[in-house]
């Protein structure tokens, strides 16, 4: 179990760094006329990957971390809605942001559209990550790494 935390954990910051990386690309050449490079695409598909294995280590935490209780009293616990409900949610909403954002920037035809594709729901997959990671000043416990 305390493997997979820190997995977890460690995996953020894979996460942030490269979804950082793929917004930061598509910024860059989403206002000129760079054609999308095999580079670009590669970007894209590690964000696709480290996002994925995120979500398969936190669905088993999911089921295993007593910070998940599956009761109507963890709703009057902050900590223990925050995992049972937001977490859960907020970063299930940017998994699928993130995977539509890529599928349509694959199927898309113009290179600029590519990156504004890329570009936005990138980017709201990542403010719903930042809102959703349990931050060592919210006090639920979790720590940097």
């Amino acid at each position: 179990m305390k493997i997979l935390i820190h997995a977890h954990s460690g995996l953020r910051w894979l996460v942030l760094i490269a979804l950082l990386l793929a917004i930061f690309n598509a910024v860059k050449k989403m206002s000129g006329s760079t054609p999308f490079s095999a580079r670009d695409k590669k970007i894209g598909l590690f964000v696709l990957i480290f996002t994925h294995i995120q979500f398969l280590v936190g669905l088993i935490l999911y089921f295993m971390s007593p910070k998940v209780v599956f009761s109507g009293e963890a709703m009057q616990y902050s900590m223990l809605r925050f995992f049972l409900v937001e977490h859960f949610t907020l970063m299930t909403l940017a998994i699928i942001l993130i995977t539509v954002g890529y599928s349509k920037s694959k199927r898309a035809s113009m290179d600029k559209r590519k990156f504004k594709l890329t570009f936005w729901y990138y980017l709201v997959g990542l403010v719903l990550i930042l809102a959703g990671i349990p931050w060592p000043f919210q006090n639920y416990g979790s720590g940097w790494f």
